[in-house]
């Protein structure tokens, strides 16, 4: 049974930083395409970024998703925190090697997410 685990949320003030871990089991996390998502309250999940088997590390606007393969850890960063970043952040295993663009709907996998909340 494959199980997605998302942990590094919390409170956060507005201007901080935010460092994401995101593991598995039942799967060789570094096998496949990764991604995170967030959804606000009263808003429609979104993607925020995707990285590719082949990759370590990837900017996309303002957050950096990277993997370390010897730890089959994924990670999500980003400073410069806003209130409107706050949210439940999810990480999700696709059933791709590689982000494609259609990468926000290749999913297998979700994890239970991470609630990160910014105060202003």
């Amino acid at each position: 049974q494959v199980q997605v685990v998302e942990s590094g949320g919390g409170l956060v003030q507005a201007g901080g930083s935010l460092r994401l871990s995101c593991t598995a089991s039942g799967l060789t996390l570094r096998s496949f395409a990764v991604a995170w998502f967030r959804q606000a309250p009263g808003k429609e999940r979104e993607g925020v970024a995707c990285i590719s088997r082949t990759t370590l590390n990837s900017q996309q606007g303002r957050f950096t998703i990277s993997r370390d393969n010897a730890k089959s850890t994924v990670y999500l960063e980003t400073g410069s925190l806003k209130p409107e970043d706050t949210g439940r952040y999810y990480c999700a295993v696709s059933k791709e090697t590689y982000c494609t663009n259609s990468w926000r709907t290749d999913i297998n996998y979700w994890g239970q997410g991470t609630q990160v909340t910014v105060s202003s």
